[in-house]
């Protein structure tokens, strides 16, 4: 029996409670943006990541693991969605 594949859609936010913040999000970012099956797209407020949960779970993991650690002090959000919402 094949697995159902689960189509969704990440909505990434990190509020920081440091300044000098933008280079570490913006290395984490770039992390997300590795696997060309997943659409990502930014915007001022947050990121949003869309494609199949093998493949959109993985890579945030993945990106949390190597960058969190140089990342400021601040509260991440992942509010995550059923389907695709954004185009490919």
């Amino acid at each position: 029996m094949a697995e159902e594949v689960l189509d969704l859609t990440l909505d990434v936010s990190l509020y920081p409670l440091r300044d000098a913040y933008l280079p570490a999000i913006e290395a984490f970012i770039g992390s997300l943006k590795k696997d060309p099956q997943l659409k990502v797209e930014v915007n001022p407020l947050s990121t949003q990541i869309s494609g199949s949960s093998a493949r959109v779970f993985p890579l945030l993991q993945s990106a949390v693991e190597e960058h969190f650690p140089n990342l400021p002090q601040g509260a991440p959000v992942v509010k995550i969605l059923k389907g695709r919402l954004l185009q490919a």
